[in-house]
């Protein structure tokens, strides 16, 4: 019922905008477009401005970035592993986004925790090399050559991956 009444709406004032472009001049025309489009321009400048906020967003950048060719080759999913293994990180407390000179060995990792941050089940049995083959793809992405801000990362991940092959022996 409410588009019936929208679409009402919408035909009854591009009739009378319609009906005014027939009636009128040229040069009233053509300064009605001029402001207009700056009403337009000012209206659109006010709504980045507020969307502003929100347009380098974790959720936008989500949406955004399957559109986006990275040199990387990130794809959506492996973004969200990304995210994933970094909240399992920020939730142990093994790694603090706000304190880069935090020490990295001042918690002892438990075998739950290295499992998790293999991407592994922490109740099923694994070979060497079912580990390795998930260590290998979680340091494709968080290398330190890659980006020199990993570099802490990166060693958590080593770190877990010598915890669980220790206890595979």
């Amino acid at each position: 019922m409410n588009i019936f009444f929208i679409t009402v709406i919408i035909f009854v004032i591009v009739y009378i905008f319609l009906s005014w472009f027939a009636k009128t001049s040229t040069k009233k025309i053509s300064k009605f477009i001029r402001i207009l489009i700056i009403i337009l321009s000012i209206f659109l400048a006010f709504i980045m401005a507020y969307a502003g906020r929100y347009i380098f967003s974790l959720p936008f950048v989500l949406a955004i970035l399957p559109l986006i060719k990275t040199k990387a080759g990130i794809s959506l999913f492996q973004l969200l592993r990304l995210w994933g293994l970094f909240r399992v990180l920020k939730n142990s407390g093994r790694f603090n986004f706000n304190n880069f000179n935090q020490n990295i060995n001042s918690q002892s990792m438990s075998i739950e925790e290295a499992y998790k941050i293999l991407n592994l089940d922490p109740k099923k049995k694994y070979s060497k090399d079912e580990v390795l083959i998930s260590y290998k793809k979680i340091m494709k992405k968080i290398h330190p050559d890659i980006s020199p801000e990993l570099n802490r990362l990166a060693s958590i991940v080593n770190e877990a991956k010598d915890l669980v092959l220790k206890e595979l022996y």
